[in-house]
């Protein structure tokens, strides 16, 4: 298996090795990965249903909140299957066309789903700083922009980086130290040169990544000059918990990626072990807590998951 020659787009298979140095533990590292899993779906879902079934949820701050959940659901869906195919069954191969296409799929679900999050702090500052004008500015329609232009975005961003890996000769070793194809760890399975593919993911991170938390803490912080303006408590208290679910949710997102992409870039001294686990807690952590997080602050989605709850 170790003299297979990798190139291009054959049909030659990698082998996903899972957590390397917990192999003893794979099968109860699978029981809080399959309970993420469980967990993501049927809230996303849930969050999907009440704001499809509920005509007062059809308003542009629900939409996003819809395009957040299909986002997390493919996130989950994309990384669970295969790295619970590993623990349980030890299905560690896939081949070079699916490992690009999960890598391809993955990857524009997450900067999709940045954008999501950009469009939705942005939904709060209209709603605080300019709240009169809320429904001209953000209609629905405007909401399916937006979500296509985020999407087409991605795409265009991420399109570079299978093309790249796929010209790629693999001829050594085809083992993936990781539950799924994380790029990094595709790319230096390669005997050729991949000094562009080290720059394309580092200009996508700091584009995609650093443009958008600016663009989000431009939003924030205009919203707080806003609300400090108000000379009422209880107005500033009331403004600020509309953005508090919205605040978790990015919190939820941007710490532990950031402290990913950072241990994976400069922390050497770091067992191997600790980037895998990490780069999955921060793909699959979020996707759970999310319809969480929405369900307990806001209200209106609360009632509605209630009232449906009780009429079961």
């Amino acid at each position: 298996m170790a003299a297979l020659n990798f190139t291009a787009f054959d049909s030659s298979t990698f082998l996903l090795m899972g957590i390397p140095g917990l192999e003893a533990s794979h099968i109860w590292i699978s029981i809080p990965f399959f309970m993420c899993y469980v967990i993501s779906l049927l809230g996303n879902l849930m969050v999907l249903l009440m704001i499809g079934k509920e005509q007062t949820l059809h308003k542009p701050m629900y939409l996003l909140l819809c395009m957040l959940a299909l986002a997390d659901i493919a996130t989950s869906t994309f990384i669970v299957p295969k790295a619970l195919s590993i623990f349980w069954f030890s299905w560690k191969g896939i081949t070079m066309a699916g490992c690009l296409t999960q890598m391809f799929f993955l990857n524009t679900v997450l900067v999709t789903q940045s954008a999501v999050l950009v469009a939705m702090a942005f939904d709060r500052y209209v709603a605080i700083c300019i709240p009169l004008r809320y429904t001209i500015i953000l209609t629905n329609a405007q909401i399916g922009k937006v979500g296509l232009v985020g999407l087409i975005r991605a795409v265009l961003f991420i399109l570079p980086m299978p093309l790249l890996l796929g010209g790629q000769p693999f001829c050594a070793s085809h083992l993936i130290p990781h539950t799924y194809c994380e790029n990094m760890a595709v790319a230096k399975l390669s005997c050729g040169d991949i000094t562009v593919i080290r720059i394309h993911t580092l200009v996508v991170t700091i584009v995609i990544m650093g443009l958008d938390l600016t663009l989000i803490a431009l939003s924030y912080g205009l919203i707080l000059r806003a609300v400090f303006r108000i000379s009422s408590k209880e107005a500033h208290l009331k403004s600020l918990n509309t953005c508090t679910a919205h605040l978790c949710v990015l919190l939820l997102y941007c710490t532990p990626s950031l402290f990913s992409n950072m241990a994976h870039r400069f922390g050497q001294g770091i067992a191997p072990h600790i980037h895998i686990v990490l780069a999955n807690l921060y793909l699959l952590v979020p996707s759970m807590l999310n319809p969480i997080i929405y369900g307990v602050k806001t209200k209106e989605l609360r009632d509605k998951v209630i009232k449906y709850i009780c009429s079961l």
